[in-house]
């Protein structure tokens, strides 16, 4: 696994972390705990060095997980918690944060990498949800919006097929390819898509791909806001 370091703090870690939100609140029931930390203890295993949690996440019940998965690697791992939302369908960052962050020579974690689990192909307008998962309310989720934003994921499913990659993975190198210092958390319950986005550190996108993929998304308009307006009130707090 490749590292970066955060800015100029010298942290560290793994050019891809792991964002462990979804194991305990979310995007439906809980993981069963012991196969939490099992995926968590694998992520270690495979070269992450960057976990993400926090006291929402429960509250408390994912901090609790990933401190006792972690606890026999304490020394070997930094857990944070100040990330911001940053994908190819939410490019927002880029007109004042990045450029104030690499002044101040500071880190950037984007949450999200791959729009909520969207820009992995593996949801389309026939994908259901269940009933406890946030994105049943996010207008981005809606069925209309996601037939529309689809195009967004063949893009990178013809650019994926390019680069024997996935696009997911072509996701998460587009975003290690804006900045040095920026570390992606994207989040899993399965180790099959654990190790698919940990190989995108090693996707080389060229200039021309970069080139191309930012031409292509500039002409595509994401249909549908990120969150609910109730949700979006506490997102702006």
């Amino acid at each position: 696994m490749q590292k970066r370091k955060l800015g100029n703090s010298n942290l560290e870690v793994s050019a891809i972390g792991l964002g462990c939100m979804g194991l305990s609140y979310g995007y439906g029931p809980a993981t069963d705990r012991q196969d939490a930390i099992t995926l968590i203890r694998s992520a270690v295993e495979l070269g992450v060095t960057f976990f993400d949690t926090a006291e929402a996440y429960g509250p408390f019940a994912n901090e609790e997980l990933v401190g006792e998965a972690l606890a026999p690697f304490r020394n070997q791992v930094v857990i944070a918690t100040l990330q911001s939302e940053y994908s190819l369908w939410w490019r927002e960052p880029e007109k004042d944060i990045l450029p104030t962050l690499e002044e101040l020579g500071i880190g950037f974690v984007p949450f999200s990498p791959l729009g909520k689990g969207f820009l992995t192909g593996a949801i389309d307008e026939t994908t259901t949800f269940d009933s406890n998962d946030f994105r049943n309310t996010v207008p981005r989720f809606k069925p209309e919006a996601r037939k529309v934003n689809q195009v967004l994921v063949d893009l990178l499913g013809n650019i994926a097929s390019r680069k024997h990659a996935t696009a997911a993975q072509i996701a998460l190198a587009w975003l290690l390819a804006q900045k040095p210092w920026i570390i992606p958390i994207p989040g899993t319950t399965k180790l099959h898509r654990l190790k698919e986005n940990i190989g995108a550190a090693a996707v080389e996108l060229t200039s021309d791909d970069l080139h191309d993929i930012n031409g292509a998304v500039a002409n595509i308009t994401v249909q549908g806001a990120r969150y609910s307006a109730d949700r979006q009130q506490l997102v702006n707090r």
